[in-house]
């Protein structure tokens, strides 16, 4: 079943932000190389996150979930807080950071396929799901390259 056409275009159009930074970096203009990596990181990072805000809400919606959607949906924010901890520490960053991102991203899916089969979301979700987890972990992982 197809999404809704406002999640599905709202959804694909979240994929641009990476995009654009896979563009910037391997336009090969220096200046915006690193500001590019940096935007990149944030955005999945970012991503990541919503994600778990999304699981979070899957939950607390349903009648009984399951006790470990509750456990799954911090795990994003905690890997994406960890993801940052090269940065911070002076530690070599950005590649192994996105890479970490990136599968995350791509990890995701599993939480969203037990979901669709357990029925706590709608019969169209892993058709709006998986070309955007593919899209964007694949993306940052691409970014990982630049």
């Amino acid at each position: 079943m197809s999404p809704p056409p406002l999640p599905r275009w709202l959804g694909l159009a979240g994929l641009l932000p990476q995009l654009a930074a896979v563009a910037l970096v391997f336009g090969g203009d220096e200046a915006v190389h690193f500001s590019a990596i940096a935007l990149g990181y944030a955005y999945a990072a970012l991503i990541l996150s919503f994600l778990g805000g999304l699981w979070w809400g899957i939950a607390a919606a349903a009648t009984r979930p399951p006790h470990w959607l509750w456990v799954a949906s911090v795990v994003p924010s905690l890997i994406a807080l960890a993801s940052a901890i090269p940065w911070a520490i002076g530690a070599p960053w950005p590649g192994p950071s996105l890479v970490v991102l990136g599968v995350g991203l791509l990890a995701a899916l599993g939480v969203d396929l037990i979901l669709a089969r357990q029925g706590l979301v709608p019969s169209w979700w892993m058709s709006l799901r998986l070309p955007l987890s593919l899209g964007l972990g694949g993306l940052t992982l691409l970014l990982a390259l630049g």
